[in-house]
Parts: structure tokens; sequence; C-alpha cells
């Protein structure tokens, strides 16, 4: 019977808050309180969402108008929209109220963690990056390196990709990191000049 009692009651708890109109108010009110947070925030949103996808699309098509590296722009055009899209999300998260600050201190040392695990590799990727639209040798170059291995390392280049500059010697193949390109001393060998043709004499 007791139990009976208090699920009757809970039960005319819930209808009594139903049809109370000072509760319905008080809800429609911050609901309207809240709206125009609300609206704002998916605006800004979306601002930032169609500008990632609008940046990204003029980077490659610039890109492509140059002659650049399609790899290289892909990479910079991937982080120009993901960075606005990132951007656009805190930002309406702030304007809802939500305190972003522990949030961008998270994704800070988040990212400070992941740099540092991935050093090597941000900074090959980045080497990679400055070589494709830089361009200071191209594929089928004849070029002399220098690593920590061996004092001077000479063959053609193969393959230029974000990680990796592919080294074709005549007996193997070497990758080499392209920080190590970036950072120590390379020798372009250009190709030697065509023979003049020998004209024939004339005759006396």
């Amino acid at each position: 019977m007791g139990r009976m009692r208090t699920l009757a009651l809970r039960n005319s708890g819930r209808m009594s808050f139903l049809f109370n109109e000072n509760a319905w108010r008080d809800a429609s009110s911050r609901v309207l309180l809240y709206l125009p947070q609300v609206a704002v925030a998916v605006v800004l949103l979306a601002l930032f969402w169609a500008s990632g996808i609008f940046a990204e699309r003029l980077l490659r098509r610039a890109g492509e108008s140059r002659r650049l590296s399609s790899d290289a722009m892909f990479v910079l055009a991937r982080a120009a929209k993901l960075s606005l899209q990132v951007t656009g999300l805190i930002t309406a998260l702030g304007t809802l109220g939500v305190n972003v600050t522990a949030l961008v201190a998270g994704l800070g040392l988040t990212g400070f963690a992941l740099g540092f695990a991935l050093k090597d590799i941000i900074s090959n990727v980045l080497a990679g990056i400055i070589i494709l639209l830089y361009k200071p040798f191209r594929h089928n170059d004849r070029i002399t390196v220098q690593t920590s291995t061996t004092p001077w390392l000479e063959g053609v280049v193969g393959q230029i990709d974000l990680r990796y500059t592919t080294l074709e010697l005549p007996d193997r193949k070497i990758l080499i990191p392209n920080a190590n390109l970036l950072t120590n001393a390379i020798i372009v060998h250009q190709a030697a000049p065509p023979a003049p043709a020998e004209t024939p004499a004339k005759g006396g």
C-alpha cells in the first residue's frame, strides 16, 4: 500500500507539472532566452564550415593553376579546412555559454604531446612540402647529399613524397628523410651542354 501511494503521489506530481501554467511559462521563457544564442552559434558554425570548404577548394585550384605538387597542396588545403572548422566549433560552443578555456587548454596539451611524439614525422612532412613547393631539385636530377651515415651520397632523384626522397643508385635505392635534405648541403649537378656539331671543312 505504501508503495502504491508513493507511485500515486509521483504520478500526481508529474500531472500537476504538465498542467501547471507557471512551469510551462518558465520553460518557454528559458527556451526563448537561449534561442538567439543557439541561432547565432549555428550561423557561426555554418559560416566557418563553409569557409573551410571554400579555402580548401581555393588552395587546390591555386596549386593546379601554378602546377604545384598535388600532395603538398592536398596537405595545405586540408590543414586550412580543419583549422577553420575547429575554430568555428570552438566559437559556436563559446557563443552557447560553454567554457571553452579548458577545452582549448586540453587541445593545446594534446597537440603538444602529439607534436613531441611525432616530431620526426612532422618535420619530414613539412620539409617535404617545402621541397615540393620550391623545387630545389626535380625528378631525374642527379644530386649529391650529405647524410649522417656517409659524408656524401650521389644518385638520381627517383621520387619525392611527403616523407622521403628516393635516391636511385646503380645497385640500390635509398630513402632519405626530407628533413635531412632541407638542413644539409645539396649539390644539384647540371646536365652537360651538348657538344657543338662539327661542320665539315669546306674545300678550297
